[in-house]
């Protein structure tokens, strides 16, 4: 593709940025109501989400989305800028922020721990998430926070359902649901009943489509069928005050263009019971503690959603069957005193993974589990809040983890299995992570910078499903060291009567980066390398958006990563260069909203390396995607939206991509698998 279009969108968004500065006008607003605000680009259909103080991004799940997410919780993020997705078909990509991905990012559901289980992450955590079913989504980026488990370098997602609270009997409802093109069929319902002393709540969701058209008509496996059901009850002895079980089941199964499996099974089941005392009056102000456990069951097979092929290196039936056990707790208190809040606590974590595996239909069934892998995590912290003046604040954290690996594996090799050098040893390290930050807010204008450091033990893929590991170590487990990140995060904001505009700059030193190297094995497989390397990043965001009258919107937002590993050229599958130029209008109870999407070319790659996911492809064209919506308020409790994406029917394929497979008549070299073509969708929502 040519840069055309790329430079024109630039050129278009670059002076809006400048603009809003110097056009900058004074607008009260407090430290604390900034900071819990969800700030969207758009009125009704979400496009795009603004930080709402510093490094956190705070969005509502439940409204309408465009373009229109997949059943996964990696889609919802596509939204929040400097996020992307690794597509592997229509479901369950895999979220990368800025580049970053895996136990990078620290994913919490109701502040307890959830994790897949493949070994090449064909069930990433956010395959058993139903985001529409939460009230809140919340994003730290970068190492900016201690408060919600170490490791997470690149940033901490929470996916959060409010406490409520009744002051009488009441009732409440909520739910919608969405058709769309290629028999796209989703359903969602919230409902909550209760008291003054207590509630129950319900919260379920079915998500259905079939595989999609790329936009050359090409027809791409991406079939999935979902569900999932939440249920918990609370006792609320004030307003203040609830004791909460809750629980949890799904499951669902997905086709994929760029796997040699499908996904057969995502068994969940869920077990949690918090506590929460808040306002409590003295210097104590709240205390927190919650337990949980999450279990997934998850089922590869290449005979359920498929024919196996026999031309493939798996010609004959066969599944794998993988388990991860997550159980652990958290307790926090909070403490104020004068210009002080002072948050200290400390969590554990424990999981064990599990497998059996055979050839044929429905025979690993007779297999017994047999537990690979056993990790566990005991952590400290303590984040303060210090309020030096009404608008000048100083937040500082310290976290200290002690964290163990057990290698239970008696063999290893795939099809040419091996005694393990490793079998029985264990691992431990103590990892330190902590920051300071410094933020000014006044008058609708803010400013923040500050420096994080965390260390991350390496996870279950980069330990135990390289083939190999670094030169001169037995294996993976036995040679790739903890990855340690130091960045420096700095930004700003500014909230006018016509124009609000942000930024948010990062720079970082990575120590001992996690890198596979995909080398050739014997009979055609690939065989990786799990090690570590040097790496230098750095990169940001930035959003404007200016209200001329009217109700009208027109908002920018540009993203942009890079890294580079040292002595070895570019950081492989760094996404490019992004910008999205927003359009929309509110009159009344309707409105519309137009969404232009330019990505530009991508020639930093480093071919041959990759992750635990897949290896650089190459090169990636530019593209430029056109989508539209609009929407209507029957009330305030129906509201209907629709809209079309990729409007012109445009065919592309993404730079973060696993790349097609032969089984599905792909080249037998990887090739990107392309987005969906023209796609249509209609939803409506409501409350009672």
């Amino acid at each position: 593709m040519e840069r055309h279009p790329l430079a024109v969108a630039l050129a278009i968004a670059l002076p809006w940025l400048m603009v809003s500065t110097a056009i900058a006008q004074p607008n009260d607003q407090s430290h604390e109501g900034h900071a819990a605000a969800a700030t969207q680009l758009d009125g009704v259909v979400v496009i795009g989400v603004a930080p709402s103080l510093a490094t956190t991004f705070v969005t509502d799940p439940k409204l309408p989305r465009q373009p229109v997410p997949a059943s996964d919780g990696a889609d919802y993020l596509k939204t929040i800028p400097g996020f992307s997705v690794l597509r592997s078909g229509g479901t369950n990509g895999d979220p990368v922020l800025r580049g970053m991905f895996g136990s990078r990012l620290n994913l919490l559901t109701n502040d307890g721990a959830l994790s897949g289980a493949c070994p090449s992450r064909m069930d990433n955590a956010m395959s058993y998430i139903a985001p529409e079913t939460y009230d809140r989504l919340i994003v730290i980026k970068g190492p900016q926070s201690v408060l919600w488990g170490g490791g997470a370098s690149a940033g901490t997602i929470r996916f959060e359902r409010e406490v409520p609270y009744f002051d009488r009997p009441e009732s409440r409802l909520s739910g919608s649901a969405l058709m769309g093109s290629r028999n796209r069929n989703d359903q969602v319902v919230d409902a909550v009943f209760g008291r003054p002393q207590g509630y129950v709540r319900v919260a379920a969701n079915r998500s259905e489509s079939d595989d999609y058209q790329d936009g050359a008509g090409n027809e791409v496996p991406s079939a999935w069928r979902k569900w999932n059901a939440d249920a918990a009850i609370g006792w609320t002895p004030d307003a203040d005050t609830v004791l909460e079980l809750s629980a949890g089941q799904g499951d669902a199964q997905a086709r994929y263009a760029g796997r040699g499996m499908d996904g057969a099974t995502f068994d969940r089941d869920s077990l949690g019971l918090r506590f929460e005392k808040k306002h409590m009056g003295g210097v104590l102000d709240a205390l927190v503690a919650n337990v949980y456990r999450n279990q997934v069951d998850h089922v590869m097979d290449n005979y359920s959603l498929r024919q196996p092929d026999p031309h493939s290196s798996m010609p004959m039936p066969m599944a794998s069957n993988v388990a991860q056990d997550v159980q652990g707790g958290r307790v926090a208190a909070t403490w104020q005193k004068d210009r002080w809040e002072i948050t200290a606590g400390a969590d554990l974590r424990d999981s064990r993974h599990s497998q059996r595996s055979a050839m044929g239909r429905g025979a690993y069934r007779l297999q017994p589990w047999t537990v690979d892998a056993k990790f566990q995590t005991y952590g400290v912290f303590a984040e303060s809040h210090w309020h030096i003046t009404e608008h000048h604040h100083l937040m500082s954290g310290l976290r200290l983890d002690r964290a163990e690996v057990q290698d239970l594996r008696k063999r290893t090799g795939g099809m040419m299995p091996m005694p393990n050098p490793t079998a029985g040893q264990r691992r431990q390290d103590t990892l330190p992570s902590g920051f300071v930050r410094y933020e000014y807010d006044h008058q609708g204008l803010g400013f923040h910078a500050g420096v994080g450091h965390t260390a991350r033990m390496p996870d279950y893929w980069e330990l135990f499903s390289a083939t190999r590991g670094p030169v001169g170590a037995a294996n993976a487990f036995a040679g790739v060291r903890p990855e340690k990140t130091t960045q420096l995060d700095i930004g700003a904001q500014y909230e006018g009567r016509q124009v609000d505009a942000w930024v948010s700059l990062y720079a970082g030193r990575v120590q001992d980066f996690v890198l596979f190297d995909y080398l050739s094995g014997g009979m055609g497989m690939k065989a990786t390398r799990a090690r570590n390397v040097d790496a230098d990043i750095h990169g940001g965001e930035a959003g404007v958006e200016w209200r001329p009258g009217r109700g009208l919107k027109v908002g920018s937002v540009l993203a942009y990563a890079w890294g580079d590993l040292k002595n070895e050229g570019a950081m492989p599958q760094m996404p490019p260069l992004e910008l999205r130029l927003s359009l929309a209008q509110e009159r009344g109870k309707f409105s519309w909203g137009t969404l232009l999407r330019v990505v530009a070319q991508q020639d930093r790659v480093n071919p041959g390396t990759g992750n635990v996911v897949g290896q650089d492809l190459g090169p990636s064209a530019g593209f430029a995607v056109f989508s539209a919506n609009a929407a209507y308020r029957y009330s305030e409790r129906v509201q209907v939206s629709a809209g079309v994406d990729n409007l012109f029917d445009r065919d592309y394929s993404e730079h973060l991509n696993l790349g097609g497979n032969s089984a599905f008549g792909y080249p037998a070299d990887p090739v990107r698998i392309h987005e969906p073509g023209r796609t249509l969708w209609l939803k409506v929502n409501l409350s009672y």
